[in-house]
């Protein structure tokens, strides 16, 4: 339960808002990196085969995705320091572990090892890569229950938060089709493992500086109580009978999916079908540029109609979009931007607001089960979202092998036409399919509408109100 709040510690404003967007600024420079190009530079920098990357990639991601829980865990286990809080020290200490791994998942000299080198190579980074990114990003995205105990205060949080993972999304997604290449003396160009180990740097660099931002400018309040040990039986009991726990974890899921390939997918496409690298920096970039265009206007959308009510009816215009743009094959890339423009601001209100649902998972489970676990949450659904991403390589991985496309290791390799025409189904039939999952969960199991947003509310307060009512008794 949260507790008063002294009154040394400044009001939440502007600075707490600020210093939360730029985590993730720090992880947005790594992960679109890594989520969006890591496959490419695997497949097409090293050489080798897509679907031997795929589920190495989705093998590795389920050994370490169960890292999040046991961070989340101990994390809400930390003896509160004074003037530190409990998660901003693991922001603090973990960032020079993070950067140092992500720039060794992407070692040129690896494309002269041999096959079974390369893939030992890739699991083991990558597993690395994942266990440094949870004793981060756990951490921040808890730390937001922590800034403020007001549900309004922490809904600023999420858009903030999103905006600031627009920013480098939109950068790199831009600057990365560009300086991937390299030039050969005929003109013809070809992904370069040395370009991409120079990019990671550059990535790693900013995230480094965007921590140091959030690590200064946030102040926690609330849940500032010692550190605890959690009965793990009745922990694992009271969240799996969380209703709405469950269902926005497995919606979740499948957006992240959609979201994941998606990245991977527009990679492939404006590579092979398209043949443009001009096209692929904008597809890209559009995914994010969407989020700030959402920004604005998603906070008061939520407000009047219900962040559930409200992501439903998105997702399914983008069901709609992604669904005719399949049917069109469309073959300028003109186009296509423009069709998928539409189809991204219909996927990208959730992911605008996910992590404002995220709080209010927190809210009604500490109204039903009177306990305080942000930190188990987040990294619960932080495991499940690994469990998305895992798929999603697995699935892009083995797909593009399924549609016969062939790796290749720095220099060209053309297609088939099955191959091409394989590749544009999949970057529009797939967003099809996940989305229009994600919205039937929300529609018919997540039950959180804005009415039982408010029923929580009242029941928090009532309980605040017994607790102070307690202490002055006391």
């Amino acid at each position: 339960m949260a507790t008063s709040t002294p009154k040394t510690v400044p009001p939440f404003g502007i600075r707490d808002k600020i210093g939360y967007a730029f985590g993730d600024v720090g992880n947005c420079f790594i992960l679109s990196l890594v989520n969006g190009f890591v496959l490419k530079f695997y497949t097409d920098g090293l050489g080798v085969p897509a679907a031997i990357v795929g589920v190495t990639m989705m093998l590795t991601k389920f050994l370490d995705a169960f890292i999040d829980v046991y961070v989340g865990n101990k994390a809400d286990e930390s003896t509160v320091k004074p003037g530190e809080g409990r998660f901003r020290p693991w922001i603090r200490r973990f960032r020079y572990p993070f950067v140092i791994v992500v720039v060794l998942l992407f070692l040129p000299v690896v494309a002269d090892w041999s096959l079974n080198a390369k893939i030992a190579y890739i699991a083991v980074t990558y597993i690395l890569f994942n266990v440094f990114l949870s004793t981060v990003n756990i951490p921040y995205g808890a730390l937001a229950s922590a800034l403020s105990a007001k549900s309004d205060e922490r809904a600023s949080l999420s858009t903030y938060r999103s905006v600031g993972a627009a920013i480098p999304n939109v950068i790199t997604g831009y600057m990365i089709p560009i300086f991937m290449y390299s030039t050969a003396a005929d003109g013809t160009q070809s992904i370069s493992a040395w370009n991409f180990f120079f990019i990671a740097v550059v990535c790693s660099t900013l995230a480094f500086c965007s921590y140091e931002v959030t690590v200064r400018l946030t102040t926690e309040r609330t849940n500032v109580q010692a550190g605890r040990k959690l009965d793990a039986k009745k922990m694992v009991t009271s969240l799996f009978q969380d209703r709405a726990l469950l269902a926005l974890i497995v919606a979740d899921f499948f957006v992240v999916i959609n979201q994941q390939l998606a990245s991977i997918n527009q990679t492939y496409l404006f590579d092979t079908y398209f043949h443009s690298k001009e096209g692929m920096a904008i597809a890209v970039m559009f995914n994010y540029i969407t989020v700030l265009v959402l920004a604005p206007f998603a906070t008061r959308f939520a407000r009047r109609f219900g962040k559930r009510e409200t992501s439903i009816a998105t997702m399914l215009f983008a069901v709609v979009i992604y669904g005719a743009m399949y049917f069109m094959q469309i073959t300028d890339w003109r186009i296509y931007l423009v069709m998928m423009f539409f189809g991204a601001i219909g996927a990208g209100y959730f992911n605008l607001m996910v992590w404002a649902f995220i709080t209010d998972v927190i809210d009604h489970h500490q109204a039903i089960t009177k306990l305080r676990e942000d930190g188990t949450i987040y990294g619960l659904n932080s495991w499940a979202r690994k469990m998305g991403q895992a798929a999603s390589n697995g699935i892009s991985g083995i797909l593009l092998g399924v549609i016969g496309y062939q790796s290749s290791a720095g220099h060209a390799v053309a297609q088939s036409a099955g191959t091409v025409h394989g590749v544009y189904a999949l970057a529009t039939l797939l967003p099809v399919v996940c989305l229009g999952v994600a919205a039937l969960i929300l529609a018919f199991w997540y039950p959180l509408g804005k009415k039982e947003i408010a029923e929580t509310e009242r029941i928090l307060a009532e309980d605040r109100a017994k607790l102070e009512a307690e202490k002055t008794e006391a």
